[in-house]
């Protein structure tokens, strides 16, 4: 028989240029003029094509019509049927297939029309690999989108990683191309061969991936995400209720890749399902209330530490399966421990089979380095502007909360997401169609994000690194804001650092950095960081920035966290600082656990413990974090002895606490505090306490305040603070009568 189709047609299918290989390949009626149905194959690998026909159970040989592997077969006068493909290989043996081009397309008009828009911000759940029937039929199916295109189809081992082999389906001028793939299943890998124009051909990992091989490979991984059979439900319906903003926050940092390692096993990292069992319930053990980890969405690299992302929508598989992440996520649950991940919305690297000139074209990037490119980064940045790529983006952030049930998001580099002119000079930036340098498509961007993660997910928390004087970061966008529910407070933590890794004896000098932090301390929603950030290039670790011996360091170290603690705003710090870590921080290596054999450091781990357990146990300490409500200064003026003195309120008038700090190695004995009320303070931490590795100079446990006017109060207590501590009093007039 006569091959049906013409010779560009054919072309077009062996040499991989095809575009809509539906009109071509599979089963056709073949209209009027010669009624029947067609059949086409391409099969290049196979020495011999039949067709089962399912209907009669007929198998019939299927004439090749092209050397390269092109087969057809005409039916006369038949109406479309069921049918599988049997292949012979050139070892005799032979597979029986389903034909994927017998399969209707799955993607609707109305998926097609919102991912034009921007607006499907559940994009995850059509885009990507998708284990899914059809007709009865078990499969994969794939979607993605590569609108400057000229042909993209799904590789793997199930096609010698051929291109020419499964050729996707494109839709119209959606730019999205899809193809169902019976017989495929979870756990298989694959890649997007994308051919475009200038002879362009790159092998792509899926942007929508829900896992991938474990590095340095690189390809993708069909996953079933909503297999998992999730047990938290108690803690995600509470969660719902909650304002975090008036509740305790104590985030734990953490690498997980160097959290904890085997050591006895190659120094090999724990898996999600080992770190459910061990980092768990340390921080449950410790006190703290979330747990938030550097970026695990997959990346090529580990000394980014996952803040060049390749995958947006896979866990990495470092450290285990996609389940075996929901497994970690959902023991933080049962335990009461929230999980908040870092994101990098701001930029991707430029690995060739990641998101980088996907389809020949710079699709989810600027085409103009000017706005395109980080260049001290060496990364692209997103183009905030083009609807499906904040498509993709929205929905990322969705997913993760939908998907893994995560608790909130802290927005990685939003000050570069802000400005066109972030680390540029003049010349290699544009400046936005008002003339300014603000990054108007970023900020609408944010704004969408935090709008749509709020309203989807009550009680769901968006934090932004973000290290400059911008307005409103952490305001409602209907009152002009971003969004967001915190602002990381990066003055705070640059003017504390650097006022505590000054000699005691000239902090006296430097006393307004201790003091300045309380001009702007309301502006925003604050959350005092000591973040991996601080212990990592060359900076060294906390305890090694305090100055002194190692007395007084360890003194200064603990007098820093009790100063963080009373101060206004929510609280988090990296893994590791809550012992002292001696070394700055390894990714490639485990935290320094033996430390703990050494009071010092033992009682540094227990003075973080109970400042956890005090944070939550009162309220005064974060309840009115981000009011004058909650905080007055006792006195800040004595900058001479380099002391401060402070007051936090809670809603009940009845619970306060005031605390004293002492920034100098010497004692101040018979001293004077002043308290806003008469009655009984009961001393509830001191640093110096000898559990705490201290000397153990304080005071008695409960002391009576005096009609004695003293830091412009009508009322004082005479107490000691210690040398380098800090003491934390209790209002209590409950035990008048006993005192």
């Amino acid at each position: 028989m006569e091959p049906i189709l013409s010779e560009p047609e054919i072309n077009a299918i062996i040499y991989g240029m095809h575009g809509a290989p539906f009109s071509l390949l599979g089963m056709h009626e073949t209209g009027a003029s010669k009624p029947g149905v067609v059949i086409r194959a391409f099969r290049p690998y196979a020495t011999k094509v039949e067709l089962v026909r399912k209907d009669t159970g007929e198998t019939v040989d299927m004439p090749r019509i092209h050397a390269d592997g092109l087969y057809e077969l005409f039916f006369p006068k038949t109406a479309p049927f069921a049918y599988a493909l049997r292949l012979t290989w050139y070892d005799g043996t032979w597979t029986e297939m389903e034909d994927p081009y017998r399969f209707p397309l799955q993607l609707t008009d109305l998926d097609i029309y919102l991912h034009g828009e921007g607006t499907n911000f559940r994009s995850y759940q059509k885009l990507g690999a998708h284990v899914t029937t059809v007709e009865g039929v078990e499969g994969v199916h794939f979607a993605v989108w590569a609108p400057n295109a000229i042909r993209v189809s799904v590789v793997g081992w199930f096609n010698q990683w051929d291109g020419r082999i499964h050729p996707m389906q494109q839709r119209g001028n959606s730019g999205l191309w899809e193809l169902f793939l019976p017989g495929l299943k979870q756990g298989d890998l694959y890649k997007f061969e994308v051919k475009g124009h200038d002879e362009y051909l790159a092998q792509k990992a899926d942007p929508f991936a829900f896992a991938a091989e474990l590095r340095p490979r690189t390809a993708s991984m069909v996953w079933d995400v909503n297999a998992y059979a999730w047990t938290d439900q108690e803690w995600v319906e509470r969660r719902r209720m909650r304002n975090w903003l008036e509740e305790a926050i104590s985030v734990y940092e953490v690498h997980l890749g160097s959290w904890q390692r085997k050591a006895e096993d190659h120094n090999r990292v724990l898996t999600y399902r080992e770190l459910a069992e061990t980092l768990v319930p340390y921080v449950k053990k410790m006190g703290y209330t979330h747990i938030e980890m550097l970026p695990v969405s997959e990346h090529p690299f580990d000394g980014s530490w996952g803040y060049q992302t390749i995958g947006y929508y896979a866990p990495t598989s470092r450290f285990g399966s996609p389940d075996d992440f929901k497994y970690f996520v959902d023991r933080c649950h049962q335990e009461g421990i929230g999980v908040i991940l870092d994101w990098v919305p701001a930029h991707f690297p430029k690995d060739g089979h990641g998101l980088a000139y996907f389809d020949g074209t710079h699709l989810y990037e600027h085409d103009d380095p000017r706005l395109g490119e980080h260049r001290d980064w060496g990364t692209y940045i997103f183009n905030y502007g083009r609807n499906e790529v904040r498509s993709f983006l929205l929905s990322n952030a969705v997913f993760w909360a939908d998907v893994y049930h995560v608790d909130g998001l802290r927005v990685d580099a939003v000050a570069s997401m802000l400005y066109l002119d972030y680390s540029r000079n003049e010349g290699e930036w544009l400046p936005n169609r008002f003339g300014g340098n603000e990054n108007l498509e970023a900020v609408d961007f944010l704004k969408k994000f935090n709008e749509r993660v709020h309203a989807d997910y009550p009680g769901f928390l968006t934090f932004a690194e973000e290290s400059t004087s911008w307005p409103m970061v952490s305001r409602p966008v209907y009152l002009g804001g971003l969004g967001f529910d915190l602002k990381w407070n990066m003055g705070w933590m640059h003017d504390t650092l650097d006022y505590m890794n000054k000699d005691p004896v000239f902090r006296k000098y430097h006393h307004q950095q201790m003091t300045f932090s309380m001009i702007y301390a309301f502006n925003e929603n604050f959350i005092l960081p000591f973040s991996h950030d601080e212990v990592v290039h060359g900076k060294g670790s906390m305890l090694s920035k305090m100055p002194g011996d190692m007395w007084q360091q360890f003194a200064n170290l603990r007098l820093l966290y009790a100063y963080m603690f009373a101060h206004p705003g929510k609280k988090l710090t990296f893994m590791g600082m809550e012992f002292g870590q001696w070394r700055e921080w390894n990714h490639d290596e485990s935290l320094d656990w033996h430390l703990l054999e050494y009071d010092s450091h033992s009682g540094m781990q227990r003075l973080a413990r109970d400042l956890n357990a005090v944070l939550k146990g009162f309220g005064c300490l974060h309840q009115t974090d981000f009011s004058w409500e909650g905080f007055e200064w006792v006195d800040l003026n004595d900058w001479e002895n380099s002391t401060l003195f402070t007051l936090r309120k809670g809603k009940d008038p009845n619970e306060l606490m005031v605390c004293g700090f002492n920034f100098t190695p010497v004692p101040r004995n018979s001293y004077r505090m002043g308290v806003p009320k008469m009655g009984t303070y009961e001393e509830i931490l001191n640093t110096d306490a000898t559990i705490y590795g201290g000397g153990g100079i304080g005071n008695p446990r409960f002391v009576k305040a005096e009609p004695v006017e003293w830091q412009s109060r009508a009322f004082s207590i005479p107490i000691t603070v210690p040398p380098l501590g800090a003491i934390y009093f209790r209002y209590r007039p409950d035990m008048d009568a006993h005192i």
